[in-house]
């Protein structure tokens, strides 16, 4: 073969290569596209629930949510931690050395983290104390506690941690074994009353159910668009536990649905909606009743009821 033939054999296959990788963005549902678009679902299913109210923050952007007990609300971002009544008024603001990209909270303390940092919070809204950094290249996307425990994921190093109520670290999961999969920095994390486990690994599209120890108890979820399935990549990009089962929410198709305990699909929260299909909502509850979703995109809390 002459050099010009070998050249232009080359540069097709390079051609190629490249209409297949955008065919394939397009098929995953485009997970690495910024344009804005509204969410692309041919499922005939309605929202089952509806926007009650919403809260446009004005003094960073907005990353997460959390909620206490009592129905007092957390949110936090690009640098702060607000703490709000059900009334949607604020009681303080705390202006944070770093970037927040998770909450959570259990009794009188909130725990937020930063990409390598948890900050440790009182419900006066004070920094009490700081834990870490824990590894080099860390990427802290979720924290959660009960009243034994906190655990976050590191999406950079693909693990979880599970501290003490001092910080100090007691279990590593997925250490040097790779069993999470986690493409992106979407890496969920809840802690049960019982030291459950749940987490996403987002990679394989569903959620683990594992033991103190890391033992793999039980799983759901499969690739796919349909309404009890997590499309494209990287999902479920969010997660929480709520007393029926747990509400999610996806990335590429940007929708957030309830499932049953056992992962069967029970309905739609929101799934026509003008949100950016490539920015997930963070999720909170305490009842199953009301979800707070705090949508990065536009800097605003929505809360929605069932219709």
């Amino acid at each position: 073969m002459n050099k010009k033939l070998l050249t232009l054999f080359s540069v097709l296959i390079i051609v190629v290569f490249i209409g297949y990788m955008i065919i394939d963005s397009l098929r995953s549902g485009g997970y690495e596209k910024n344009e804005v678009k509204t969410t692309g679902n041919n499922d005939s299913l309605p929202n089952a629930w509806k926007i009650s109210g919403e809260l446009a923050v004005n003094n960073g952007s907005l990353k997460a949510v959390t909620v206490s007990s009592d129905s007092d609300i957390y949110i936090g971002g690009d640098s702060f931690v607000s703490r709000y009544d059900k009334d949607l008024k604020l009681k303080w603001n705390l202006k944070t050395p770093y970037p927040i990209t998770s909450l959570t909270n259990y009794g009188d303390t909130i725990f937020a983290s930063t990409i390598e940092l948890i900050l440790i919070i009182s419900s006066e809204g004070k920094i009490k104390d700081e834990w870490g950094p824990f590894e080099d290249k860390g990427i802290i996307t979720s924290v959660s506690a009960n009243s034994s425990y906190v655990a976050f994921a590191d999406a950079g190093n693909k693990m979880v941690f599970i501290l003490d109520k001092k910080g100090i670290v007691k279990k590593l999961l997925g250490q040097n074994d790779g069993q999470f999969i986690i493409p992106s920095p979407y890496f969920d994390v809840a802690l049960d009353s019982d030291n459950t486990i749940f987490i996403a690994n987002t990679g394989h599209r569903r959620v683990e159910s594992r033991t103190f120890e890391g033992v793999l108890k039980s799983c759901f979820g499969e690739p796919g668009t349909a309404p009890g399935a997590f499309c494209g990549c990287c999902n479920p990009a969010h997660f929480i536990v709520i007393p029926n089962g747990f509400a999610t929410a996806e990335k590429g198709i940007n929708r957030i649905k309830i499932l049953s305990k056992t992962g069967e699909f029970i309905e739609y929260v929101s799934s026509k909606n003008k949100f950016m299909a490539s920015v997930p909502l963070d999720l909170a509850s305490v009842d199953g009743k009301t979800i707070y979703a705090a949508n990065p995109a536009d800097s605003k809390l929505y809360i929605f009821k069932r219709k």
